[in-house]
């Protein structure tokens, strides 16, 4: 791919008859740490700078500021004490916005940079964002960014009943589209009357072949990396999560409170980390194909394990021996808790706790969207080729039913 690649809110600002559609109507937008200019400049300072009348703008899970660390930590609404607008909060008494939120413009743009994973908030945000615009009569303008996984799809679907505010939708883990792609997938399948507008990219080409470097297989080159969350620390991080997020169901550690995060394959003090790398070889080598992995050691200082000695697994989905096409995060996660369960029959790995405000499920079921890949992982009789078979029928359903929606 050659040149830079221009977002959604660089395109909307260079673009002097898109900005004369926000003439005399007020704008709220939702934005996070990530959404900046290409210049690095704030989405919210930009617009504003650029004469757009903004009256309200609203952070979604960990903040405006990005500030809270673990999930269902609540974010409080402020008013911005630089232009006196009202900050609502779209993760704190509610999560999806209230009239009196959305009396407070028109228009609302939708700014937030994504993981291209099913269980990142964001994605259920924008569809909230959608339902209430449509009952209220108000307009949404998604500005695209690019999905940093690309688009490869993977993992089961969520299955009906099974919703939660990580599983909007009957979606894959790593469903492959932008936010803008996914808004066109939204409106389709609930059936939303509602006025909806993306301001594309311009560049953006992840279907570019392997020797495009510059490509990065998603996230262009050409941009800066910015945390859209406190643990999404690099887009090695983006890359591996479809996989990883799932252990935040399970008793092994992710890595929080270290300094990489969600880029591990597990971290426990009583796991032997080069054992299971080893039976995971042996049960599905080409499950951990086209990533490099290693074990480490690591001491998170808050979070699970806190203050213990870990072993555990990181992954490298970078360098020269990264293969995008070929990395598959969601089987390589599910693979090792497998061989954890054939190593260790006995162990307590799914953890028992309210996850995201769900009471009544185990937080790995909330996180998958239903119980195949737990039930997968206890059953021994279970082979890589069962699992396989349900993800790969459900993979295809999903590219061929989004297929119509894709934007690049």
């Amino acid at each position: 791919m050659t040149g830079r690649v221009k977002f959604g809110i660089d395109r909307l600002l260079a673009d002097r008859a898109l900005l004369n559609e926000l003439d005399g109507r007020r704008v709220a937008l939702v934005a996070h740490p990530a959404s900046v200019t290409e210049g690095l400049v704030h989405s919210l300072d930009a617009l504003i700078a650029a004469g757009v009348n903004v009256t309200s703008a609203f952070g979604p899970q960990h903040g405006l500021k990005g500030d809270k660390q673990d999930n269902m930590v609540e974010t409080a609404d402020e008013m911005d004490p630089h232009y006196g607008i009202p900050i609502f909060s779209l993760y704190g008494e509610v999560r999806r916005p209230t009239g009196q939120m959305m009396s407070s413009a028109d228009v609302f743009l939708f700014d937030l940079q994504d993981l291209g994973c099913r269980i990142y908030t964001f994605v259920t945000t924008l569809l909230y964002l959608l339902e209430e615009a449509a009952k209220g009569g108000k307009e949404v303008w998604v500005l695209d960014r690019p999905n940093p996984a690309g688009r490869p799809v993977e993992g089961t679907l969520l299955v009906p009943g099974q919703e939660s505010f990580v599983g909007a939708a009957p979606m894959p883990m790593r469903h492959g589209l932008t936010m803008g792609e996914m808004g066109h997938w939204f409106i389709e399948h609930f059936d939303l009357d509602v006025a909806y507008k993306v301001v594309a990219m311009e560049g953006w080409q992840p279907d570019a072949d392997s020797g495009a470097v510059a490509s990065g297989f998603g996230w262009p080159a050409s941009r800066i990396w910015i945390n859209p969350s406190p643990n999404a620390a690099s887009v090695n991080m983006a890359r591996c999560y479809a996989g990883t997020v799932m252990l935040e169901g399970t008793t092994l550690s992710e890595g929080r409170g270290t300094t990489r995060p969600l880029e591990v394959l597990f971290g426990a003090p009583d796991v032997d980390a080069k054992a299971v790398a080893k039976e995971m070889l042996a049960l599905a080598p080409d499950w951990c194909a086209g990533v490099n992995m290693r074990d480490c050691w690591f001491e998170p200082t808050f979070h699970k394990h806190a203050g213990k000695l870990c072993n555990a697994l990181m992954m490298h989905a970078e360098g020269p021996d990264y293969d995008h096409d070929a990395f598959k995060p969601w089987r390589m996660q599910a693979l090792a808790f497998k061989a954890i369960r054939r190593l260790y029959p006995s162990y307590d790995l799914w953890r028992d706790f309210p996850y995201e405000y769900e009471l009544d499920r185990l937080a790995i079921d909330v996180i998958n969207g239903g119980p195949s890949l737990r039930e997968w992982v206890d059953n021994p009789d279970a082979a890589p080729d069962d699992l396989d078979g349900l993800a790969s029928a459900d993979e295809a359903a999903w590219v061929q039913m989004v297929r119509g929606h894709l934007l690049y």
